[in-house]
Protein backbone atom coordinates (compact mmCIF):
# COMPACT_ATOMS: atom_id res chain seq x y z
CA UNK A 1 0.00 0.00 0.00
CA UNK A 2 2.77 2.43 0.91
CA UNK A 3 4.94 1.82 -2.17
CA UNK A 4 1.95 1.95 -4.50
CA UNK A 5 1.51 5.63 -3.66
CA UNK A 6 3.69 8.62 -4.56
CA UNK A 7 4.44 9.67 -1.00
CA UNK A 8 7.70 11.62 -0.75
CA UNK A 9 10.84 9.93 0.47
CA UNK A 10 11.72 10.62 4.10
CA UNK A 11 13.38 14.01 4.40
CA UNK A 12 15.20 12.93 7.58
CA UNK A 13 17.16 10.31 5.63
CA UNK A 14 17.82 11.96 2.29
CA UNK A 15 18.48 15.53 3.47
CA UNK A 16 22.11 14.57 4.13
CA UNK A 17 22.62 13.94 0.42
CA UNK A 18 21.37 17.32 -0.83
CA UNK A 19 24.68 19.21 -0.37
CA UNK A 20 26.16 16.82 -2.93
CA UNK A 21 23.43 15.63 -5.28
CA UNK A 22 21.16 18.66 -5.01
CA UNK A 23 17.48 18.27 -5.81
CA UNK A 24 17.60 15.43 -8.29
CA UNK A 25 15.20 12.57 -8.84
CA UNK A 26 16.17 10.78 -5.62
CA UNK A 27 15.00 13.59 -3.32
CA UNK A 28 12.38 15.44 -5.39
CA UNK A 29 8.67 15.16 -4.67
CA UNK A 30 5.35 16.04 -6.26
CA UNK A 31 5.16 17.63 -9.70
CA UNK A 32 8.94 18.31 -9.77
CA UNK A 33 9.63 14.60 -9.28
CA UNK A 34 7.10 13.65 -11.97
CA UNK A 35 8.62 16.10 -14.47
CA UNK A 36 12.17 14.85 -13.86
CA UNK A 37 11.10 11.21 -13.99
CA UNK A 38 9.52 11.74 -17.42
CA UNK A 39 12.59 13.58 -18.70
CA UNK A 40 15.01 10.94 -17.41
CA UNK A 41 13.13 7.78 -18.43
CA UNK A 42 14.54 7.79 -22.02
CA UNK A 43 18.07 7.67 -20.57
CA UNK A 44 17.41 4.12 -19.37
CA UNK A 45 15.79 2.77 -22.53
CA UNK A 46 17.34 -0.46 -23.82
CA UNK A 47 18.66 1.26 -26.96
CA UNK A 48 20.68 3.62 -24.75
CA UNK A 49 21.83 0.91 -22.34
CA UNK A 50 23.09 -1.53 -24.99
CA UNK A 51 26.40 0.23 -25.76
CA UNK A 52 27.08 0.62 -22.04
CA UNK A 53 27.69 -3.15 -21.77
CA UNK A 54 30.99 -2.80 -23.61
CA UNK A 55 32.03 0.13 -21.39
CA UNK A 56 31.19 -1.86 -18.26
CA UNK A 57 33.24 -4.79 -19.58
CA UNK A 58 36.24 -2.53 -20.22
CA UNK A 59 36.15 -1.28 -16.62
CA UNK A 60 35.68 -4.79 -15.25
CA UNK A 61 38.70 -6.07 -17.20
CA UNK A 62 40.92 -3.35 -15.69
CA UNK A 63 39.90 -4.53 -12.22
CA UNK A 64 40.40 -8.20 -13.10
CA UNK A 65 43.86 -7.49 -14.51
CA UNK A 66 44.75 -5.97 -11.13
CA UNK A 67 43.37 -9.03 -9.35
CA UNK A 68 45.38 -11.36 -11.56
CA UNK A 69 48.60 -9.66 -10.48
CA UNK A 70 47.54 -9.71 -6.84
CA UNK A 71 46.44 -13.36 -6.99
CA UNK A 72 50.06 -14.54 -6.80
CA UNK A 73 50.31 -13.16 -3.27
CA UNK A 74 49.42 -15.64 -0.49
CA UNK A 75 46.85 -13.27 0.99
CA UNK A 76 43.10 -12.83 0.81
CA UNK A 77 41.86 -9.81 -1.12
CA UNK A 78 39.45 -7.23 0.26
CA UNK A 79 37.46 -6.58 -2.91
CA UNK A 80 35.06 -3.80 -1.90
CA UNK A 81 37.49 -0.95 -2.60
CA UNK A 82 38.42 -2.43 -5.98
CA UNK A 83 34.76 -2.88 -6.94
CA UNK A 84 33.91 0.64 -5.82
CA UNK A 85 36.58 2.16 -8.07
CA UNK A 86 35.52 -0.09 -10.94
CA UNK A 87 31.89 1.06 -10.77
CA UNK A 88 33.07 4.67 -10.56
CA UNK A 89 35.26 4.17 -13.63
CA UNK A 90 32.33 2.63 -15.50
CA UNK A 91 30.02 5.49 -14.53
CA UNK A 92 32.48 8.11 -15.77
CA UNK A 93 32.38 6.43 -19.18
CA UNK A 94 28.59 6.10 -19.24
CA UNK A 95 27.83 9.55 -17.81
CA UNK A 96 30.47 11.72 -19.48
CA UNK A 97 32.21 9.52 -22.09
CA UNK A 98 35.30 10.11 -19.95
CA UNK A 99 38.15 7.59 -19.82
CA UNK A 100 39.40 7.87 -16.27
CA UNK A 101 42.45 6.21 -14.74
CA UNK A 102 40.85 5.98 -11.31
CA UNK A 103 41.32 2.23 -10.92
CA UNK A 104 45.07 2.58 -11.23
CA UNK A 105 45.34 5.94 -9.46
CA UNK A 106 42.20 7.26 -7.83
CA UNK A 107 43.99 10.52 -6.96
CA UNK A 108 44.62 11.28 -10.64
CA UNK A 109 41.22 12.94 -11.07
CA UNK A 110 39.84 15.51 -8.62
CA UNK A 111 36.25 14.61 -9.45
CA UNK A 112 36.86 10.91 -8.83
CA UNK A 113 38.47 11.76 -5.51
CA UNK A 114 35.58 14.06 -4.60
CA UNK A 115 32.93 11.41 -5.34
CA UNK A 116 34.91 8.82 -3.40
CA UNK A 117 35.29 11.18 -0.42
CA UNK A 118 31.62 12.19 -0.46
CA UNK A 119 30.42 8.60 -0.44
CA UNK A 120 32.54 7.91 2.64
CA UNK A 121 31.77 11.18 4.45
CA UNK A 122 28.00 11.02 3.99
CA UNK A 123 27.88 7.38 5.08
CA UNK A 124 29.93 8.28 8.17
CA UNK A 125 27.61 11.19 8.97
CA UNK A 126 24.56 8.93 9.00
CA UNK A 127 26.24 6.63 11.52
CA UNK A 128 27.05 9.48 13.92
CA UNK A 129 23.98 10.82 15.76
CA UNK A 130 25.82 14.01 16.79
CA UNK A 131 26.45 14.84 13.14
CA UNK A 132 22.72 14.72 12.36
CA UNK A 133 22.66 18.24 13.79
CA UNK A 134 23.54 20.58 10.90
CA UNK A 135 25.25 23.18 13.11
CA UNK A 136 27.53 20.63 14.74
CA UNK A 137 28.31 18.92 11.46
CA UNK A 138 29.13 21.92 9.30
CA UNK A 139 31.50 23.29 11.95
CA UNK A 140 33.29 19.94 12.27
CA UNK A 141 36.31 18.87 10.23
CA UNK A 142 34.15 16.24 8.50
CA UNK A 143 31.61 18.92 7.57
CA UNK A 144 34.32 21.13 6.09
CA UNK A 145 35.69 18.20 4.10
CA UNK A 146 32.18 17.44 2.83
CA UNK A 147 31.66 21.04 1.72
CA UNK A 148 35.04 21.12 -0.05
CA UNK A 149 34.44 17.78 -1.79
CA UNK A 150 30.94 18.84 -2.89
CA UNK A 151 32.36 22.06 -4.33
CA UNK A 152 34.97 20.09 -6.30
CA UNK A 153 32.32 17.71 -7.62
CA UNK A 154 30.00 20.57 -8.61
CA UNK A 155 32.79 22.50 -10.32
CA UNK A 156 33.68 19.48 -12.44
CA UNK A 157 30.08 18.72 -13.38
CA UNK A 158 29.40 22.38 -14.21
CA UNK A 159 32.49 22.53 -16.43
CA UNK A 160 31.49 19.35 -18.29
CA UNK A 161 27.94 20.65 -18.86
CA UNK A 162 29.15 24.04 -20.11
CA UNK A 163 31.77 22.47 -22.37
CA UNK A 164 29.20 20.07 -23.84
CA UNK A 165 26.74 22.93 -24.44
CA UNK A 166 29.44 24.91 -26.25
CA UNK A 167 30.27 21.90 -28.41
CA UNK A 168 26.61 21.54 -29.30
CA UNK A 169 26.35 25.17 -30.34
CA UNK A 170 29.44 24.87 -32.52
CA UNK A 171 28.29 21.58 -34.11
CA UNK A 172 24.71 22.56 -34.86
CA UNK A 173 22.69 22.11 -31.68
CA UNK A 174 20.74 19.05 -30.64
CA UNK A 175 20.97 17.54 -34.12
CA UNK A 176 24.65 16.95 -33.42
CA UNK A 177 23.71 14.61 -30.57
CA UNK A 178 21.33 12.64 -32.79
CA UNK A 179 24.22 12.00 -35.19
CA UNK A 180 26.42 10.46 -32.48
CA UNK A 181 26.80 6.70 -32.61
CA UNK A 182 26.59 6.29 -28.84
CA UNK A 183 24.93 8.65 -26.38
CA UNK A 184 26.10 9.11 -22.81
CA UNK A 185 23.90 10.08 -19.88
CA UNK A 186 24.64 13.79 -20.29
CA UNK A 187 23.71 13.66 -23.99
CA UNK A 188 20.29 12.27 -23.07
CA UNK A 189 19.71 14.93 -20.42
CA UNK A 190 20.64 17.71 -22.84
CA UNK A 191 18.19 16.30 -25.38
CA UNK A 192 15.39 15.72 -22.89
CA UNK A 193 12.23 17.69 -23.63
CA UNK A 194 8.68 17.51 -22.31
CA UNK A 195 5.73 17.61 -24.67
CA UNK A 196 5.57 21.36 -24.08
CA UNK A 197 9.24 21.82 -25.01
CA UNK A 198 10.42 22.17 -21.40
CA UNK A 199 14.00 21.07 -20.66
CA UNK A 200 16.29 20.81 -17.65
CA UNK A 201 18.09 23.90 -16.37
CA UNK A 202 21.85 23.67 -15.79
CA UNK A 203 21.34 23.37 -12.03
CA UNK A 204 18.87 20.53 -12.61
CA UNK A 205 21.27 18.86 -15.05
CA UNK A 206 24.01 18.93 -12.44
CA UNK A 207 21.69 17.49 -9.80
CA UNK A 208 20.70 14.59 -12.04
CA UNK A 209 24.26 13.81 -13.12
CA UNK A 210 25.42 13.88 -9.48
CA UNK A 211 22.44 11.71 -8.48
CA UNK A 212 23.35 9.22 -11.23
CA UNK A 213 26.93 9.09 -9.94
CA UNK A 214 25.79 8.57 -6.34
CA UNK A 215 23.14 5.94 -7.04
CA UNK A 216 25.16 4.05 -9.62
CA UNK A 217 28.40 4.02 -7.66
CA UNK A 218 27.97 2.90 -4.06
CA UNK A 219 24.80 0.85 -4.45
CA UNK A 220 26.03 -1.15 -7.44
CA UNK A 221 29.43 -1.66 -5.81
CA UNK A 222 27.67 -3.04 -2.73
CA UNK A 223 25.54 -5.37 -4.85
CA UNK A 224 28.53 -6.71 -6.79
CA UNK A 225 30.70 -7.19 -3.69
CA UNK A 226 28.03 -9.14 -1.83
CA UNK A 227 27.21 -11.15 -4.97
CA UNK A 228 30.81 -12.30 -5.29
CA UNK A 229 30.88 -13.17 -1.59
CA UNK A 230 27.62 -15.13 -1.85
CA UNK A 231 28.98 -17.25 -4.70
CA UNK A 232 32.34 -17.67 -2.95
CA UNK A 233 30.48 -19.25 -0.02
CA UNK A 234 28.37 -21.44 -2.32
CA UNK A 235 30.85 -23.07 -4.73
CA UNK A 236 28.27 -25.41 -6.27
CA UNK A 237 26.21 -22.47 -7.51
CA UNK A 238 29.37 -20.63 -8.51
CA UNK A 239 30.37 -23.55 -10.73
CA UNK A 240 26.92 -23.78 -12.34
CA UNK A 241 27.10 -20.08 -13.17
CA UNK A 242 30.59 -20.51 -14.59
CA UNK A 243 29.48 -23.36 -16.84
CA UNK A 244 26.48 -21.37 -18.09
CA UNK A 245 28.62 -18.29 -18.72
CA UNK A 246 31.30 -20.29 -20.54
CA UNK A 247 28.63 -21.88 -22.72
CA UNK A 248 27.39 -18.44 -23.79
CA UNK A 249 30.59 -16.35 -23.83
CA UNK A 250 33.31 -18.88 -24.55
CA UNK A 251 36.54 -17.26 -23.38
CA UNK A 252 34.81 -13.92 -22.72
CA UNK A 253 36.66 -12.01 -25.44
CA UNK A 254 33.38 -10.35 -26.34
CA UNK A 255 30.32 -9.68 -24.20
CA UNK A 256 27.23 -7.95 -25.55
CA UNK A 257 23.71 -6.96 -24.53
CA UNK A 258 22.31 -10.08 -26.23
CA UNK A 259 24.57 -12.34 -24.16
CA UNK A 260 23.13 -10.98 -20.92
CA UNK A 261 19.68 -12.32 -21.76
CA UNK A 262 21.06 -15.85 -22.21
CA UNK A 263 22.14 -16.36 -18.58
CA UNK A 264 19.01 -17.46 -16.69
CA UNK A 265 20.76 -19.40 -13.90
CA UNK A 266 23.27 -16.62 -13.35
CA UNK A 267 20.42 -14.11 -13.19
CA UNK A 268 18.67 -16.27 -10.57
CA UNK A 269 21.85 -16.29 -8.47
CA UNK A 270 22.18 -12.51 -8.77
CA UNK A 271 18.60 -12.04 -7.58
CA UNK A 272 19.12 -14.41 -4.66
CA UNK A 273 22.24 -12.47 -3.64
CA UNK A 274 20.21 -9.25 -3.85
CA UNK A 275 17.59 -10.86 -1.61
CA UNK A 276 20.13 -11.84 1.03
CA UNK A 277 22.15 -8.64 0.70
CA UNK A 278 19.95 -5.80 -0.63
CA UNK A 279 22.25 -2.85 -1.47
CA UNK A 280 19.74 -0.37 -0.01
CA UNK A 281 18.63 -2.08 3.22
CA UNK A 282 15.84 0.36 4.09
CA UNK A 283 13.88 3.22 2.56
CA UNK A 284 11.78 5.95 4.14
CA UNK A 285 8.48 7.57 3.23
CA UNK A 286 6.58 10.56 4.62
CA UNK A 287 2.89 9.64 4.63
CA UNK A 288 0.69 12.33 3.07
CA UNK A 289 -2.67 10.54 3.18
CA UNK A 290 -4.00 8.26 5.92
CA UNK A 291 -3.72 4.58 4.97
CA UNK A 292 -6.08 1.87 6.26
CA UNK A 293 -4.66 -1.65 6.04
CA UNK A 294 -6.82 -4.72 5.28
CA UNK A 295 -6.69 -5.80 8.95
CA UNK A 296 -8.09 -2.45 10.08
CA UNK A 297 -4.88 -0.86 11.32
CA UNK A 298 -4.40 2.79 10.40
CA UNK A 299 -1.29 4.73 9.44
CA UNK A 300 -2.13 8.39 9.76
CA UNK A 301 -0.99 11.20 7.50
CA UNK A 302 2.01 13.10 8.82
CA UNK A 303 3.87 10.01 10.01
CA UNK A 304 7.24 8.97 8.64
CA UNK A 305 7.82 5.27 8.09
CA UNK A 306 10.91 3.19 7.44
CA UNK A 307 10.50 0.14 5.22
CA UNK A 308 13.23 -2.34 6.20
CA UNK A 309 13.95 -4.25 3.01
CA UNK A 310 16.72 -6.32 4.63
CA UNK A 311 14.26 -7.53 7.29
CA UNK A 312 11.61 -8.26 4.65
CA UNK A 313 14.06 -10.35 2.63
CA UNK A 314 14.99 -12.33 5.76
CA UNK A 315 11.45 -12.75 7.10
CA UNK A 316 10.52 -16.47 7.42
CA UNK A 317 6.83 -15.57 6.97
CA UNK A 318 7.70 -14.24 3.51
CA UNK A 319 10.57 -16.54 2.50
CA UNK A 320 10.93 -20.19 3.46
CA UNK A 321 14.34 -20.81 5.09
CA UNK A 322 15.34 -17.20 4.39
CA UNK A 323 19.00 -17.60 5.42
CA UNK A 324 19.57 -20.36 2.85
CA UNK A 325 21.04 -19.33 -0.52
CA UNK A 326 18.55 -20.82 -2.96
CA UNK A 327 18.49 -19.28 -6.45
CA UNK A 328 15.56 -21.49 -7.47
CA UNK A 329 13.31 -19.09 -5.56
CA UNK A 330 13.58 -17.03 -8.75
CA UNK A 331 12.91 -19.80 -11.27
CA UNK A 332 10.04 -18.99 -13.67
CA UNK A 333 7.68 -21.44 -11.98
CA UNK A 334 8.39 -20.08 -8.48
CA UNK A 335 8.13 -16.44 -9.55
CA UNK A 336 4.43 -16.94 -10.20
CA UNK A 337 3.98 -17.94 -6.53
CA UNK A 338 5.93 -14.96 -5.20
CA UNK A 339 4.18 -11.89 -3.80
CA UNK A 340 4.82 -8.84 -5.97
CA UNK A 341 6.37 -6.98 -3.03
CA UNK A 342 8.33 -9.83 -1.44
CA UNK A 343 11.52 -8.91 -3.34
CA UNK A 344 12.41 -5.21 -3.28
CA UNK A 345 16.12 -4.61 -3.99
CA UNK A 346 15.12 -1.72 -6.26
CA UNK A 347 12.03 -0.66 -4.28
CA UNK A 348 8.67 -0.81 -6.10
CA UNK A 349 5.82 1.32 -7.34
CA UNK A 350 6.12 4.60 -9.21
CA UNK A 351 9.16 5.64 -7.14
CA UNK A 352 11.17 2.51 -7.84
CA UNK A 353 14.80 2.69 -8.95
CA UNK A 354 14.93 4.13 -12.46
CA UNK A 355 18.38 2.61 -13.02
CA UNK A 356 17.68 -0.99 -12.07
CA UNK A 357 18.33 -2.36 -15.59
CA UNK A 358 21.64 -0.49 -15.66
CA UNK A 359 22.60 -2.03 -12.30
CA UNK A 360 21.53 -5.56 -13.24
CA UNK A 361 23.49 -5.35 -16.49
CA UNK A 362 26.63 -4.28 -14.68
CA UNK A 363 26.28 -7.08 -12.14
CA UNK A 364 25.93 -9.64 -14.94
CA UNK A 365 28.92 -8.28 -16.86
CA UNK A 366 31.22 -8.19 -13.84
CA UNK A 367 30.17 -11.61 -12.57
CA UNK A 368 30.51 -13.24 -16.00
CA UNK A 369 34.01 -11.91 -16.64
CA UNK A 370 35.11 -12.65 -13.06
CA UNK A 371 34.01 -16.29 -13.07
CA UNK A 372 35.72 -16.94 -16.40
CA UNK A 373 39.04 -15.96 -14.81
CA UNK A 374 38.81 -16.81 -11.13
CA UNK A 375 37.51 -19.34 -8.65
CA UNK A 376 36.15 -17.39 -5.69
CA UNK A 377 36.78 -18.56 -2.14
CA UNK A 378 35.83 -16.78 1.10
CA UNK A 379 38.30 -15.74 3.76
CA UNK A 380 37.00 -17.95 6.57
CA UNK A 381 39.10 -16.04 9.12
CA UNK A 382 37.36 -12.74 8.33
CA UNK A 383 33.70 -13.35 7.45
CA UNK A 384 32.01 -10.05 6.58
CA UNK A 385 29.22 -8.84 8.86
CA UNK A 386 26.47 -6.89 7.06
CA UNK A 387 25.97 -3.39 8.43
CA UNK A 388 22.77 -1.56 7.57
CA UNK A 389 23.63 1.99 6.50
CA UNK A 390 22.23 4.00 3.60
CA UNK A 391 24.00 1.31 1.53
CA UNK A 392 24.66 -2.20 2.86
CA UNK A 393 28.30 -2.37 3.94
CA UNK A 394 30.35 -4.95 5.81
CA UNK A 395 32.26 -4.87 9.07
Amino acid sequence: LILSKRDPKSHDVYKFLIPWIGKGLLVLNGSDWFRHRRLLTPAFHSDILKPYVGLMADSARVMLDKWEKLSYQPLSLEISEHVSLMTLDSLMKCAFSHQSNCQMDRHSNLYIQAVHDLSYLLSSRMRNAFYHNDVLYWFSSAGRRTREAAQRAHQYTDQVIQKRRQQLEQEGGLEAISRKRHLDFLDILLCARTEGGDSLLDEELRAEVDTFMFEGHDTTASGISWLLYALATHPEHQQKCREEIRGVLGDGTSITWDHLGQLPYTTMCIKEALRLYPPVPSIGRDIKETITFPDGRILRAGNSVSLHIYALHHNPRVWENPEVFNPFRFSPENLTLQHSHAFLPFSAGSRNCIGQKFAMNEMKVVLALTLLLFELKPDTMKPPLPISKLVLKSK
